[in-house]
């Protein structure tokens, strides 16, 4: 892990953020491009949003990456562009909470401070052997004070890398490997024989299934071999996935059929829409839905009046250097694909 070769505070930061939610493995090649292209604080807090998108485009989440814009910018204006060293200046900074801070700051600079995060949390449960759900405030903050006592005074940011790195290849979820764990004999879950309940169950996320209409609208035009554009929008502060640009697809309200989305782009457009046929299905899975989204053609009347803001026709080859929702850029693959090269429109 190239946080670890080089641990200084900016490249442990960037990591910490990216590892939030996401396993180790797809991070690492985000990692390296985002740090080819941002080599510094200075370079990511002068960054265009949608240059930013575009590196974090994928790894979801993607208010972590607006987090991080913010964070830089701030460290530039109120720390001269030097990654802060003090805690309580890390912990204000946005996107940052109490483990963050403390896995910056222990691992960068040897700080003696504790982490608490999916990983540690199981490993010290089981180590305490505890019966409550961990995420229980009581429980919660015992581990916190746990994971404090267990700090040695000497490289604690190794002895947190050390413990993550337990509960993630040792002490895993299910059927932990107790028979190579080094510190075995000194766990009372095993000594138990609760290491397969502890810790206690969290709730589950239970998931609804939802239908969601995206619409491929082409851009009228008379003129032969012109490269086609389609109809697409920055999605706006609030929206899921703002800041990356998608195809027309309503995602607060819900249509029973693409004719229903076809009239709420019209409506939207103030210009006639014709929905056509379906080009395919993408199954994904967005917080608390399970998503089947239909993707149809569709035609919109020509005008001499100007797009309302922010809708504008893109190019494929465009569409290139747009940041994306995951779902958009299956579309745009889809898009050019040798099967729908030849699909009229």
């Amino acid at each position: 892990m190239p946080w670890r070769s080089d641990p200084q505070p900016y490249y442990v930061w960037v990591s910490e953020i990216m590892l939030q939610q996401t396993q180790v493995a797809t991070v690492l090649p985000y990692f390296d491009r985002f740090i080819q292209s941002f080599p510094t604080v200075e370079k990511l807090a002068a960054a265009d949003e949608a240059d930013l998108m575009r590196h974090w485009e994928g790894l979801g989440y993607y208010r972590r990456a607006r987090s991080l814009h913010a964070a830089a910018k701030l460290i530039v204006t109120e720390h001269g562009g030097e990654f802060p060293l003090a805690y309580e200046d890390v912990l204000a900074l946005p996107g940052i909470g109490r483990y963050t801070a403390g896995a910056i700051l222990s691992i960068s600079q040897g700080q003696r401070l504790p982490i608490l995060e999916g990983n540690t949390l199981r490993v010290f449960s089981r180590w305490i052997s505890l019966r409550q759900p961990p995420t229980d405030k009581q429980a919660n903050t015992l581990l916190w004070q746990l994971s404090e006592k267990m700090l040695p005074q000497l490289d604690p940011g190794r002895f947190n890398q050390a413990a993550m790195e337990l509960g993630a290849l040792i002490c895993t979820p299910r059927t932990p490997a107790c028979d190579r764990c080094p510190v075995q004999s000194l766990c009372s879950a095993h000594r138990d024989d609760l290491q397969v309940v502890i810790p206690g169950k969290v709730t589950k996320i239970k998931y609804e299934d939802r239908t969601e209409f995206a619409l491929v609208v082409t851009k009228p035009t008379t003129t032969k071999n012109a490269e086609p554009q389609f109809l697409m929008q920055p999605l706006p502060e609030g929206a899921r996935w703002s800041g990356l640009w998608d195809f027309p697809r309503p995602t607060d309200q819900v249509f029973e059929s693409v004719h229903g989305v076809g009239d709420w782009l019209a409506e939207t457009l103030g210009r006639p829409i014709k929905t056509g046929l379906r080009l395919k299905t993408i199954r994904h899975a967005v917080t608390k839905y399970r998503i089947s989204l239909h993707v149809h053609t569709a035609t919109v009347a020509a005008s001499r009046k100007k797009l309302p803001q922010p809708w504008q026709f893109v190019s494929l080859s465009e569409m290139a250097d747009l940041p994306m929702s995951v779902t958009g850029r299956q579309v745009c693959k889809f898009l050019h694909s040798d099967k729908q090269a030849h699909l009229e429109f």
